[in-house]
This record gives C-alpha cells, sequence and structure tokens, in this order.
C-alpha cells in the first residue's frame, strides 16, 4: 500500500486470488492502515490481477469493514466490475447469525406477553366460533337438513373404528398387564392377589379403556382429520364448497363428528375387554389365580354405573379428538409446512383436553353418585 495524495492510500492487489492458494490475512491489511494514521480514503489498483474467485471478495469484503469502523472511504473504481457487483450483493444482504437467519432483536418479556395474551383470546374466539357452527351444523342434521354424503360417513366409521381395532387391543392389553403387574407387587404383600381382577376391572372400565382409546385415536384419526382438512385448505377446495354454496363445517366437519361419537364408545368397550383380559394373563400367570375365580371376581366388582361412567367419557373423548382434529384442520395455513404444524397442534391440543375432561369427569360422577 503506498499514499497517492495527502490523506489517501492506494492498495495494490495483484497474482491470483484463489482460495486454492495461500491468501494474504486480513490482519496484514490492518497492519497497513495502522502504520498510516492519516490515511481517509482508500483507493484499489488491480491492473496486475490474473484471476479471482471469492477468496478476493471476502478479503475486501473485510478491508471494507475495517476501513469503516476506522473512518476512512474506500472507493471501489479500480476493482474489476463483477467483484463490486458482488460486493453490492453482500451489502444488500441482512446480518446474519451463525445459523445463516437474519438476526433480529429479541421482543421484550412485555411484548412477548401482550402477544401470547393476543394469541389466546384470537384463538379464544376461533373456538368458540367453531363449536357454534359446529352446533348449527348438528341441529340441520338432527333436521335433516344437512348436506353430507352419507357414503363418507360410513367410510370415516371404518377408517377410525375397524382399522383402529389392533392399535386399539395391543395398547389396552398391555396397560392391563402393566395395572396387574402393579396390583400384584404391591396385593402379594397382604396375601390378596384375587383383587386385581377388581383393581384391573374397575380402572379400565371406568377410566383407563376410554382413556387409552381416545389417546389413541387423538394420534391416529385426530391427525389424519387435520392432515386432510389441511391440505384441502392448501389446494383450495374448502374455498370451492364454500363457492358452491356448501358449507364446510356440514360437509366435511359434521360427518367426522358423528363417526368418532359413535365409534370411540365401541372402541372402548373392546378396549376394556382387551384390559381385563390383560389383567387376567398376570392374575393367573404370576398371581396364582384361576382364570374362572378372577373372572369372578371382575364381574363381582364392576356395576353398570362403572360401565356407564366409561361410556360417557369414551362419547365425551371421541367429540374432543373429531373437533381438535377438525379444528386445527379448518385453521390450517396455505403452505405444506402449515399442514405438519396442524396436524402437530391437532395432537397436542385433543390430548390436553382429553385429560382436563377426564379430571372434570371424574368428579362430576363422583357429584351424582355414579362412582
Amino acid at each position: 500500500m503506498h499514499s497517492r495524495e495527502a490523506g489517501s492510500a492506494t492498495l495494490a492487489l495483484g497474482g491470483s486470488w484463489r482460495l486454492s492458494q495461500r491468501l494474504p490475512r486480513l490482519a496484514r491489511a490492518r497492519e497497513l492502515l495502522d502504520a498510516a494514521p492519516d490515511t481517509t480514503a482508500l483507493d484499489f489498483d488491480t491492473a496486475a490481477l490474473t484471476d479471482w474467485d471469492s477468496g478476493l471478495v471476502t478479503f475486501v469484503a473485510g478491508l471494507e469493514h475495517l476501513c469503516g469502523v476506522r473512518g476512512i472511504h474506500c472507493r471501489p473504481d479500480g476493482l474489476p466490475e463483477g467483484l463490486r457487483k458482488l460486493l453490492e450483493l453482500a451489502r444488500a444482504l441482512p446480518q446474519t447469525g451463525r445459523g445463516g437467519h437474519a438476526m433480529q432483536p429479541a421482543p421484550s418479556f412485555i411484548s412477548r406477553l401482550g402477544s401470547d395474551a393476543l394469541d389466546l383470546i384470537q384463538s379464544t374466539g376461533e373456538i368458540m366460533a367453531f363449536f357454534g357452527e359446529g352446533t348449527l351444523a348438528l341441529r340441520n342434521f338432527l333436521l335433516g337438513r344437512a348436506r353430507f354424503r352419507r357414503s363418507d360417513l360410513w367410510l370415516i366409521m371404518q377408517e377410525s373404528g375397524a382399522d383402529a381395532l389392533p392399535i386399539v387391543g395391543l395398547v389396552s392389553f398391555l396397560v392391563g398387564i402393566i395395572l396387574g403387574y402393579i396390583g400384584d407387587q404391591q396385593l402379594r404383600q397382604f396375601g390378596a392377589q384375587i383383587y386385581i381382577a377388581d383393581l384391573v376391572g374397575l380402572a379400565t372400565v371406568i377410566q383407563m379403556g376410554a382413556l387409552v382409546t381416545a389417546i389413541v385415536l387423538s394420534g391416529r384419526t385426530g391427525a389424519a382429520f387435520a392432515a386432510r382438512i389441511g391440505t384441502m385448505q392448501v389446494n383450495e377446495e374448502i374455498d370451492a364448497l364454500r363457492t358452491l354454496g356448501i358449507s364446510p363445517m356440514e360437509f366435511l366437519v359434521l360427518p367426522r363428528m358423528l363417526a368418532l361419537i359413535a365409534m370411540t364408545p365401541l372402541l372402548a368397550i373392546y378396549a376394556d375387554l382387551l384390559g381385563i383380559l390383560g389383567g387376567a394373563f398376570v392374575g393367573t400367570v404370576v398371581g396364582g389365580l384361576t382364570l374362572s375365580a378372577y373372572l369372578t371376581e371382575t364381574q363381582l366388582a364392576i356395576g353398570w354405573n362403572h360401565i356407564i361412567q366409561g361410556l360417557i367419557a369414551a362419547t365425551v373423548y371421541g367429540a374432543i379428538v373429531a373437533a381438535s382434529g377438525c379444528l386445527r384442520g379448518m385453521q390450517c395455513g396455505r403452505s405444506a409446512a402449515a399442514v405438519g404444524q396442524a396436524t402437530t397442534s391437532a395432537v397436542v391440543t385433543s390430548i390436553v383436553f382429553i385429560v382436563i375432561a377426564a379430571a372434570v369427569l371424574t368428579i362430576l360422577f363422583d357429584a351424582v353418585g355414579l362412582s
């Protein structure tokens, strides 16, 4: 680097500047700038430059940053035209972090709190509007005026009911085994293994059968509802239904709601039977009971009030799973990523509301004397 006039310096760049070669480091340019503290402008001389690649672009961009810190004006007129255009593009890009994303200032705690509150208010309004439209669609169904294809209803009932039997049966049987082992470990201390049947039977019929069925359906059927309706939202099929004067709530949501409300109690009964069989397996193999004694004790322990509790809970859980899946599907955005987010949100929403409903129903059953 040499001075051409007072306060002005020229940096000569020559030879080959490629990443595959050993290039001068930016620390060397910093030393040259420190050696000329009176410099206010920097020019470039590239007459001897033979070839270059991004290595030269990186060096010049770093040099411009050093000059900017020192208040030195870089005049890129002496650089090749292609290099000047690349530098302009680099300046136009926002500053990025290590992950390659634009660095944005983190919002304050008050901003985040306000944003979350507004999102909660908006989502609450959307949920209330959804249930209001669903109530109107159910009224039209009871009056025989709902517009949907009956064949869709039977198909959804098959997909959410009969096709779910293997996974519901497997999970329920394993849950029954778990409950049986826990009961055997505790009751063995008192020589009361016969009450394994009471523990497994009551827990399964009152709550666990319906709860396991609902959780399986939320991950299997509720997610499928959200994905299908979300995909229709992306493809603008729901907008087409509205254009034709067909209510998406009646055509898409209503048959799914009816199918799960009808099939979840039946699946819960099936889950109860498999759960009791799982407990019977533990009671006979580990507890040393006979199968007839176990089944007799189960029959004595379970009453109609317990069965009614389980069926009511299963019906409520089925409605929650269907409503959560359809709601998130209708709220889906217009991109493929939004479909995945809607599917995940549907599963999370349904499971959270299922657990809340289980707690509320348990208190209500005890209050009305069904326990």
